[in-house]
């Protein structure tokens, strides 16, 4: 059985980078529900079309429709063999409902929680709006964005600290820095 991990990190932190450097390194799949709802929308499944009318709305997708997608993407056969999940679960009813996905021989054997100074993202992710043109991403924008992550994200860390997996890791520093400290963080639990 291989690595069943969780990203966790906010906006700007860098997670599809360090994510896609954890699973070449494993050898395991990246497991990300945006990727998963734009390809399900791309191929027009039902969860698809479903979850396509509701981001158009600019809602978020509920969960029965994501717990559906990530069910559904974790009996692939090369999910048996590990996945890094990345996006999902952002609650503590998505955490309990992958509990109840996988059996308990698959349990989520590490949580990464990579930690950011949130003024030296913001203005990252500033930076990167001005010069990819996205006017949608102002200060205020992502600074609700932060928040939300942190209103939701501290009942998790809660959640899987409780069975002591959760692992926190430094986030600012050169992506060779960060992917040193996550490996360091995975390979001492």
């Amino acid at each position: 059985m291989g690595r069943r991990l969780l990203l966790l990190g906010p906006p700007g932190a860098g997670k599809g980078t360090q994510a896609a450097m954890v699973c070449r390194a494993l050898g395991i799949p990246h497991i990300s529900t945006g990727e998963m709802l734009r390809d399900h929308a791309g191929r027009g499944t039902d969860l698809g079309r479903r979850a396509r009318a509701i981001m158009d709305t600019g809602e978020l997708v509920p969960d029965a429709i994501v717990i559906a997608m990530v069910e559904d993407r974790l009996g692939a056969e090369d999910a048996g063999c590990g996945f890094l999940l990345d996006g999902f679960p952002r609650t503590v009813a998505q955490a309990e409902a992958l509990d109840g996905l996988l059996a308990p021989d698959r349990s989520l054997e590490a949580v990464v929680s990579i930690e950011v100074v949130e003024d030296e993202v913001v203005q990252r992710l500033l930076d990167r709006a001005a010069k990819e043109g996205r006017s949608d991403d102002n200060e205020e924008t992502i600074r609700n964005r932060m928040a939300v992550y942190r209103g939701q994200t501290a009942p998790l860390l809660e959640y899987y600290g409780r069975d002591g997996i959760v692992r926190t890791v430094d986030g600012m520093g050169a992506i060779e820095e960060v992917f040193g400290r996550i490996a360091a963080a995975l390979a001492g639990g």
